[in-house]
């Protein structure tokens, strides 16, 4: 506060009103409101952003991070991620505890010597997987771009990604990445269109189109946008990458523009054709893409938990057998003292030497894998969760580049009397070129007939389609084929032309569903040396005019009104062209399932309507046949694709009725779209069929067999994607995702919840089948009936949901996660897989087309989707069952000596002194067991082979019977029964002294500990071996050495010998003769197999 603030102050009168009754209150308040201010969440707002000018306004910067950490909170979060399991907060209570004379055990170095190990091995593993996130960041936060700036002299400077700004006005060549949240100004096409992948946003491989503003695109260079006063103003982010609203406003008065989501390019998609300048409107965590993924979370492995609790039983078991002493000794004088003396004493029955144990063998699991020759490219970037492979129930995976290689292929052409694949597609191409002649002649005759009707004579095209029987050979092909080259929205561009072709977007015919775009490098018939690119509304588009080039009808040029075909003859030199006007154009929607086009040709005349769609609404427009529904149901059991093909001659009177209909119906300010459908509508009827198709989406490498071993291993596969329903449907029944015997029900779209409920019901009655959903239709049955839901799909044997979101797919795993208790493992390779990538309990991700994203963000990385069987049936399968047997081995090893420690101190009046002394209790749970013990993480109960042979044997493990309460009981009862027998045998065989007993039992324990892991073992390895001899031969030098804990002659004698030896066959031999017993009379299912 200053002076002047001060004075106004004292100068006021100080009235009952005034007077601050409640200052210290008011103080506490304003530390509150600071405190809310500076750790809230930021609020989202809109804003305005000013084009040429300074914005004030701050705003997140634009800088990706993926770390878990930063230099101040690393320690304090590693820490607290360590302590908050309850192994490691107990021993560190007893390592506290050691500081207290009264109730110190032994030296300070036997508890704090362990915990520091494992504390140092934990941070140091956490502090280079953090150097490694933050290298990748780095990585991506410093690529350079191109940013509009007035002060350089040639315009623009190179500022590393991180730097942006909103308001900053950058370029983005073809194949960038896009770095922040842009409004398109200009683009180097004239009409101000270019094309981005959005595959790491939506997880759609296909291009999508993207407009400028208007008014910037007319400008003559991108320094001119400077020149200009004029700001957006834009909503505030959101995280729906379809809707976009914002204002383009000048300051000079004139009429402000409507911006849409067409004139955006969210971060993380790439500029694929041309190059774009674009304001930045949203920076760092404010992106759609930031928006749409969740954080990354520590994930803790299912048998991490179990032995969480298995520690909190072992603790009671101290605290238990503690108070039992105290109740023995009786309660007088210090007892508490006495009380903590035993809780110390005890306390090895909490190993922390498990935690140790575990780390180390997860980190040698991780080895194997990413070493293994069999599923090579295998990446584990993180160690914590390897075990949770080995228990999965559920895998969640994407369709495009994950299930799918996203290419189309086209495979089959039935035309209702005859039915044409690879082997006989020359056949159409010979025919083709046989009619050239007749097509070359017609054209000469309807050329001469327009001129003569221009003279005003009334004359007709000439069609051969006037009398079916006086068609030529062939010409239903040349119909397919023609059909199948002009409809469709593909425009051909050659590399010299840089990309510039002029976009054939749905603004034309005034649709709301932009067509995507593709790109395929072709050879034009006829030249060897010219390279087309072709863009296209989808990859299924393209492999029709691929497939029509190669039969001899090529589509050589395309803008917004006009085509161009090619038709091969025997002679290159004399080859035909056809002129056609485009005149109407209908695109694909998911509503519709269907496209059309209305063309004329240039020389007939001619006007010609063709439909494609899908065969359950084209049945019911072309005209009866008796082939349809039969054969496009064979082709989709083979896992085509199909599209059926129509076409319908109009008359000039019929067209130009159409075209007046059709713009009134477009100009309609209610219902249009119901409107211009319904006048569309007006065409579909009693079409001629031409032909049905077959595509096929090429599978990845194995995806069939790898699915049928997951659904045979007891694992259900649900397919999350963001395609379309009719493309999931057919990725379904190819990759064989659906058994053979399984039917697929199509949940219907519901937006009520009646409709909802009566669907749900419906599917209640179709046991056995696999269901598929829509996006929508999921969100409304989750809001009205989530459990009921979740039980019939969790049930089903597979789940397919389409056009999902990135931020559903998580939801998704979160769902199957909290509503049946297993585990998930989900699968993807784009970035908008890595929402449920981060959420599943283990997350793997494919580097592939689609780039890194998934990859680097999952816990482990493949290269193709086929080795997610083995690295589940077999890996998933060694790295649980051997973390399940060391977790249980090593608990076993405290169990037992400390029951050595409460025999010893029960007999000996129960006092509270230590049996085993300084180095030898370090020893017993290093030197002397630590290698044999360890060594398990080699043991494996089958072969690979065998493992994928028999994927059944995958289904127990979702049980948790390796390591469970059963046989932790069982574990228990063995080592009281070994410690028993090891103390009270020592007892009663020493004659002399005190020191004798120690000698006899500590060696019986060690022997005993090396004959229990070999018991153990069910496939030796020679390391395994190896560790055993070791560690005896480490035990039988400290005899020699250590004199101050062993009676040298003593150690030499043979009453040492058969007293050690006599002890050690009664504690491990009934335990030998019970297994050998057990596995006789009821052997585990893989003994039965080998």
């Amino acid at each position: 506060m200053d002076d002047g603030t001060s004075q106004s102050s004292a100068a006021a009168p100080m009235t009952r009103e005034n007077i601050p009754l409640l200052t210290r209150q008011r103080n506490r308040w304003y530390s509150f409101s600071c405190w809310r201010k500076w750790f809230r969440p930021r609020e989202l707002r809109a804003r305005n952003v000013n084009l040429g000018r300074p914005n004030t306004e701050k705003f997140p910067p634009n800088e990706i991070r993926n770390q878990k950490y930063n230099f101040i909170t690393f320690l304090p979060l590693v820490l607290f991620e360590q302590f908050r399991f309850f192994l490691n907060l107990y021993f560190l209570l007893m390592a506290l505890s050691q500081f207290i004379p009264d109730i110190r055990i032994g030296y300070p170095y036997t508890y704090w010597g362990p915990l520091g190990f494992v504390l140092m091995v934990t941070i140091c593993r956490e502090a280079v997987d953090d150097l490694r996130r933050h290298q990748r960041d780095h990585e991506v936060n410093s690529q350079k771009y191109k940013r509009l700036s007035a002060s350089h002299g040639n315009g623009y400077e190179m500022v590393p990604s991180s730097k942006l700004k909103v308001g900053d006005v950058i370029v983005v060549e073809k194949n960038e990445r896009v770095p922040a949240d842009l409004i398109l100004l200009r683009t180097s096409d004239r009409s101000g269109s270019v094309f981005v992948r959005t595959d790491q946003l939506d997880g759609e491989t296909d291009w999508k189109p993207r407009l400028a503003v208007p008014y910037t695109q007319k400008l003559s260079r991108d320094a001119d946008l400077y020149n200009i006063d004029a700001s957006f103003y834009v909503e505030k982010p959101q995280n729906d990458i379809h809707s976009f609203i914002a204002t383009f406003c000048m300051t000079d008065g004139s009429e402000d523009t409507g911006l849409s989501v067409e004139n955006t390019l969210w971060a993380n998609t790439v500029v694929a054709a041309g190059t774009a300048t674009g304001i930045v409107i949203y920076t760092g965590c404010e992106t759609r893409s930031v928006m749409n993924n969740s954080q990354p979370r520590s994930k803790v492995g299912l048998l991490d938990t179990e032995i969480n609790g298995l520690t909190k039983v072992l603790f009671c078991a101290v605290l238990g057998l503690s108070l039992v002493m105290m109740m023995l000794k009786g309660f007088g004088g210090p007892w508490y003292r006495y009380m903590f003396r035993f809780v110390l004493l005890f306390s090895y029955i909490i190993p922390i030497s498990l935690r140790v144990n575990l780390d180390m063998g997860k980190a040698f699991y991780s080895w194997q894998m990413q070493n293994d020759d069999n599923i090579k490219g295998t990446v584990v970037r993180s160690t914590t969760i390897p075990e949770e492979l080995g228990r999965i129930s559920y895998v969640l995976t994407d369709k495009t580049g994950t299930l799918t290689q996203n290419e189309m292929v086209f495979k089959k052409i039935h035309l209702g009397i005859v039915s044409h694949d690879a082997d006989t597609f020359h056949h159409i191409g010979q025919m083709i070129q046989k009619l050239s002649g007749s097509i070359l002649q017609q054209q000469q005759q309807q050329g001469s007939l327009s001129s003569s009707s221009s003279a005003g004579e009334n004359t007709k095209p000439i069609m051969f389609a006037g009398n079916r029987m006086r068609r030529p050979e062939g010409w239903r092909e040349w119909e397919a084929v023609r059909a199948l080259a002009l409809c469709h929205n593909v425009t051909p561009v050659s590399d010299d032309e840089d990309n510039h072709s002029v976009s054939t977007t749905s603004t034309v015919t005034g649709g709301n569903n932009s067509p995507t775009k593709s790109v395929i490098n072709i050879e034009a018939p006829g030249s060897t040396d010219t390279e087309h690119q072709y863009q296209a509304a989808s990859p299924d588009e393209i492999a029709l005019v691929k497939w029509t080039e190669q039969v001899g009808l090529t589509l050589i040029a395309r803008d917004t009104n006009t085509m161009t075909l090619q038709v091969k003859t025997a002679s290159d030199e004399n080859d035909i062209l056809l002129h056609y006007q485009i005149l109407q154009l209908f695109p694909f929607t998911s509503e519709s399932k269907r496209m059309g086009i209305i063309v004329r040709e240039s020389k007939t005349g001619q006007i010609t309507f063709y439909l494609k769609g899908a065969d359950v609404v084209m049945s019911s427009i072309v005209q009866y046949n008796d082939w349809l529904s039969e054969e496009s149901g064979n082709m989709a059991r083979e896992g085509l694709r199909t599209l059926v093909v129509a076409k319908k001659v109009l008359t000039e009177e019929q067209y130009n009725d159409f075209e007046t209909r059709y713009n009134a119906a477009r100009l309609s300010i209610s219902d249009r779209v119901a409107k211009v459908a319904a006048v569309t509508e007006s065409l579909e009827r009693e079409m001629e069929l031409l032909c049905l198709t077959g595509v096929e989406d090429r599978l990845q490498e194995n995806v069939r067999p790898t699915l049928e071993l997951l659904r045979n291993a007891g694992v259900r596969v649900w397919m999350l994607t963001g395609d379309k329903l009719e493309t999931a449907c057919c990725i379904a029944k190819s990759s064989q995702l659906i058994g053979r015997n399984q039917g697929l029900y199509v949940l219907r779209s519901v937006k009520t919840r009646t409709e909802a409920h009566q669907e749900l019901n419906h599917f209640r009655r179709k046991q056995g089948h696999a269901l598929v959903i829509s996006g929508e239709s999921l969100e409304v049955c989750l809001q009205y009936y989530r459990l009921e839901f979740l039980e019939l799909a969790t049930a089903s044997p597979a789940v397919v949901c389409c056009r999902c979101s990135p931020t559903q797919k998580a939801q998704v795993v979160a769902l199957i996660q909290k509503h049946t208790r297993k585990r998930t493992c989900a699968v993807g390779d784009g970035g908008n897989d890595v929402s449920m990538i981060q959420q599943a309990d283990a997350g793997v991700g494919i580097e592939g087309r689609e780039g890194r994203q998934a990859s680097l963000a999952g816990d482990f990385s493949i290269p193709q989707f086929s080795h997610i069987a083995k690295l589940l049936l077999i890996h998933g399968r060694r790295s649980y069952k051997r973390s399940a047997a060391l977790s249980q081995f090593v608990i076993h090893r405290g169990l037992i000596i400390t029951t050595l420690q409460a025999v010893f101190s029960a007999v000996f009046y129960l006092s509270s002194v230590a049996l085993y002394q300084g180095f030898l209790m370090v020893g017993y749970s290093t030197l002397y067991t630590m290698f044999p013990v360890f060594s398990l993480v080699l043991d494996q109960d089958i072969t690979s082979e065998t493992a994928v042979t028999y994927p059944e044997l995958y289904k127990d493990l979702s049980k948790g019977r390796s390591l469970s309460y059963k046989t932790f009981f069982i574990w228990v009862l063995i080592s009281i029964y070994q410690g028993g027998v090891i103390m009270y045998g020592a007892l009663i065989l020493f004659v002399d002294e005190f020191i004798h007993i120690v000698a006899i039992s500590f060696s019986a324990l060690i022997m005993t500990e090396l004959i229990m892991v070999a018991l153990t073992v069910r496939t030796w390895h020679r390391l395994m071996v190896l560790a055993e001899l070791f560690s005896l031969a480490l035990y039988l030098i400290s005899l020699a050495v250590l004199h101050e804990y062993f009676d040298w002659e003593f150690i030499w004698s043979y009453d040492f010998l058969w007293k050690v030896s006599l002890i050690t066959v009664v504690s491990c031999l009934p335990l030998y003769i019970i297994k050998f017993l057990r596995k006789k009379c009821s052997p585990p299912s893989y003994l039965k197999l080998s």
